[in-house]
């Protein structure tokens, strides 16, 4: 199995622009010790983009789509997209775009 750094992408949708959706996953992201970003898409969903350790990565995404919502995350998730995995491009630190 390796180790070595993965990038993943998933898009929520729901309630989950304009109420502090990026911030909570940039403070989960960085607990986890994951790099990348996580920004708003003009169709109103947030678009998240990590790379780091898979473990990490799976807690991340089952975070950004599990129901009920965990305590303080806030908007509503109403779906988020299958998790695209590919290689780490290098991202450092974790940005809200």
């Amino acid at each position: 199995m390796s180790t070595d750094p993965l990038r993943v992408t998933v898009h929520v949708r729901g309630r989950v622009q304009g109420v502090g959706f990026r911030w909570w996953t940039r403070s989960r992201a960085l607990e986890l010790g994951l790099a990348g970003w996580a920004r708003n898409t003009s169709d109103g969903r947030v678009e998240v983009v990590a790379e780091g350790p898979r473990a990490s990565l799976e807690r991340l995404v089952a975070l950004l789509a599990v129901h009920p919502a965990p305590e303080g995350r806030p908007g509503e998730v109403t779906s988020a997209s299958e998790p695209r995995w590919s290689e780490a491009a290098g991202e450092t630190g974790f940005r809200e775009r």
